[in-house]
Order: structure tokens, then sequence, then C-alpha cells
């Protein structure tokens, strides 16, 4: 009877409330299991994002290296750092449960393109996120560059580490932004000819993202990034022109097909 009274198989608002309640407490477990894990990987991860200094100080006799400012300093550092290092490591099971959650709203095809999404962004995210790695030293290098000589530069470890942090994201979310770009296309969003219609605006986001990415006086670190994300945008365009084609040949022979079947109505035709 219940499914007679319900033949689309739709939930309540209540319904929906428990899904989410749910699949949030699953996500918050899963990352309190990834924090705990994160915890006993803090020492390794703390070395790699000092070693560029230690390195520089080692290499150019700076007096430069990581403090702690307060007595539980060093412990909210390990804390926090556990706690991201628990949402990188989780992001496949959370993202799932975001997935399970918004999936059912969706229509096949919509589905299609948010699977094919996460599919091409995460290599994209990580792939920048190493990219602003490879480069990181040498922002550490043009930083510290500015000390005066026989002065001593103390960083705070909080703020060193948010400093990485940023940089890093800010490098991972910049490579993400073409497939962005190739989706709207791929819904009938955003059209070929309006991505490239926009490049001065385009060309513009790309230096700001630069700027923001790579503050250090360093021209040369700044044009390393823009090159690729100046790449993938044209490259994003040349993907959504050539869908935009496909789907004009599709609809004209839908189209022929519909007409000569004496069956044409607007509503036929994909929009």
């Amino acid at each position: 009877m219940a499914s007679r009274r319900n033949p689309e198989k739709r939930m309540k608002l209540s319904g929906h409330l428990r899904e989410f309640r749910k699949r949030l407490f699953r996500s918050g477990l899963a990352i309190i299991l990834g924090t705990v894990a994160g915890w006993y990987c803090f020492d390794f991860v703390f070395d790699a994002l000092q070693k560029p200094i230690l390195e520089l100080a080692k290499d150019q006799n700076v007096n430069a290296q990581i403090n702690f400012g307060s007595l539980v300093s060093a412990f909210d550092l390990r804390l926090q750092i556990s706690f991201f290092i628990g949402v990188f490591l989780t992001s496949p099971y959370w993202l799932f449960q975001i997935w399970g959650f918004i999936a059912p709203a969706l229509k096949k095809r919509e589905r299609k393109y948010t699977v094919l999404f996460v599919l091409t962004s995460t290599p994209l995210f990580l792939g920048g996120a190493y990219f602003g790695w490879f480069l990181f030293p040498e922002f550490v290098r043009s930083l510290l560059s500015f000390t005066p000589e026989g002065s001593a530069n103390v960083i705070n470890a909080a703020e060193y580490i948010l400093f990485t942090v940023r940089v890093l994201l800010v490098f991972g979310i910049a490579f993400v932004l073409p497939v962005i770009l190739v989706l709207l296309n791929a819904v009938g969003t955003l059209s070929a000819k309006s991505i490239l219609k926009g490049w001065r605006l385009a060309i513009f986001l790309i230096t700001v993202i630069g700027a923001l990415a790579t503050p250090v006086s360093d021209p040369m670190s700044m044009f390393l990034l823009m090159v690729p994300l100046v790449l993938f945008y044209y490259l994003a365009a040349l993907i959504a022109y050539l869908n935009d084609k496909r789907r004009a040949i599709r609809n004209k022979s839908a189209l022929t097909e519909l007409e000569i079947a004496g069956d044409y109505t607007p509503d036929n035709l994909e929009e």
C-alpha cells in the first residue's frame, strides 16, 4: 500500500533530515578516526613542512627556526595538523557520504557528469597541491631573503603551518577551476563561445590567483603557476567546443528524424 501511495518513493523532510544526520555522523566518526591516525603521523608531516627552512638555514647560514610561542601551542598545533591529516585521509569516505545524500535528487545524466567531475578533479587537486609543494622551497627562500644581515628570523609555528596550507590549497583549487567550466558546459549552462568570450576576465582571475598563491617577490614563481592555468583554461574551452559541436549534431539528427516521423515538438529535443 505504501508503494502505491508513494510510487516515486519521495522522502519527507523528516526523512531527509534523518538521512543527513546519519551520513554526517558517519563522516564525523571517520574524520575522528583519521585524526587519531594523523596524530601518529604528525612527526613525519611536521618534519616535511619545516624541511625547507632547515635546509636554507644550513646551506646559507641563515638564522631561521620554527618557534612555539606558548606552553600549549605545540599541543594545539599537533591537534590542528592531526585533524587536517584526518580530513585528507578520510576524504574519499566523507565525499562518498555527501554523494550518497545528494545522488537520489539528481537525474541519471547529472549523476554521470558529477562522477566524472569527482574522478577528474581529485587528481588535479592533488597535482596542483604537489606543484605548490614543489615551488614552496623557493617561496621560503625568497621570503627569508628579506631578513636583515645579523638578525634572526624566529617563525611562529602556527602561522607557518597556516601559510603552508594556504599555499597548497590555493594551488590545488586553482587546478580544479577549469574542470568546473567543463562541467557547466556539459550540463548546458555555459557554452564554449561564452568561455572564450570571457578570456580577459579569465586571465585577470588567473593573475590574481597567481599573486595570492605566490606571495613572494620572484615573478618567475607566479609565471610558473599562471602558465598551466592558462593552458587548462583553453583546454577546457576546447573540450566545451567539441561537446557543443557534438550536441548540435545530435540535436540536428534528432530534429530530422522527428520531422520525418511528423512528431516534432520543441519538447522532443534535448536543450
